[in-house]
């Protein structure tokens, strides 16, 4: 699909920007910190809990429904920088390669994000357990949906959605409007991992610095290579593990 070649200004670039955080993950990241406030001001964190994916209904069939609906209307936020960025790329075809989101080479990313994984998991669980220890930490519940047959399903495509939704906007996005803004690779890394580690901190100190940590990791990998897929194949099979891992396994260990 070819679209109109469109340069915007600089302050048409800052506005979209904003609006686009607003819209998603700088809102997320403005209410990760307000909790954050409110669990220090509560007490220890390490006497403090949250769930992730949660039942939205009582009523399985109605919680199918809300949480399918939750999902796609998270992924909103997704499709509109893609357009945004075909718009100014000159096709959705370029949009995509420029994002690195295409399916050119699929083997290779799959090989690289599994080699993220591996090296952002162990550490990422790692400094989890060390934060609980130290009480930097809440207890982090990662599957809080009642049990259905199609539980799993739905948690596999929280996982696939959360990937999607950072890769593409906290990377892929921010990466490129921030370099027509003229900003150097060193702060466009540290403002798209402040990013990240920010909208985690609702978790605690300790999953904010790791993420943080991870945005460091992931950025880089997308300054030297362009590419997103394998940030999002990594990113879904971690939260694929914690999620469906938690699910599975939470009546049988002691999680």
């Amino acid at each position: 699909m070819r679209v109109e070649t469109w340069r915007p200004s600089p302050a048409w670039l800052r506005a979209e920007v904003l609006i686009v955080l607003a819209l998603s993950l700088g809102r997320s990241a403005v209410y990760s910190l307000i909790a954050l406030a409110q669990a220090l001001a509560a007490g220890p964190l390490s006497g403090q809990s949250t769930s992730l994916n949660s039942s939205l209904r009582e009523d399985g069939w109605l919680d199918l429904l809300y949480q399918l609906l939750s999902i796609a209307f998270a992924l909103v936020p997704v499709v509109l920088v893609v357009l945004l960025l075909a718009a100014t790329a000159g096709s959705l075809h370029q949009a995509l390669g420029d994002l690195g989101l295409d399916l050119a080479r699929p083997l290779r990313d799959l090989g690289h994000g599994l080699l993220l994984t591996a090296a952002i998991g162990v550490p990422g669980l790692a400094v989890y357990y060390l934060g609980r220890a130290l009480g930097a930490t809440v207890e982090v519940i990662p599957a809080a949906l009642a049990t259905h047959w199609w539980t799993t399903p739905v948690l596999i495509l929280h996982a696939l959605k959360n990937a999607l939704l950072e890769e593409v906007i906290v990377v892929g996005y921010l990466y490129q409007r921030l370099e027509r803004l003229g900003w150097s690779p060193g702060r466009i890394l540290l403002a798209s991992a402040l990013l990240r580690g920010a909208y985690h901190t609702y978790q605690g100190v300790g999953p904010g610095l790791a993420n943080l940590v991870m945005g460091l990791v992931f950025g880089e990998w997308y300054r030297r290579t362009r590419r997103t897929m394998p940030l999002v194949v990594a990113h879904t099979l971690l939260d694929v593990a914690a999620f469906v891992g938690y699910a599975l396994l939470k009546d049988v260990l002691p999680l």
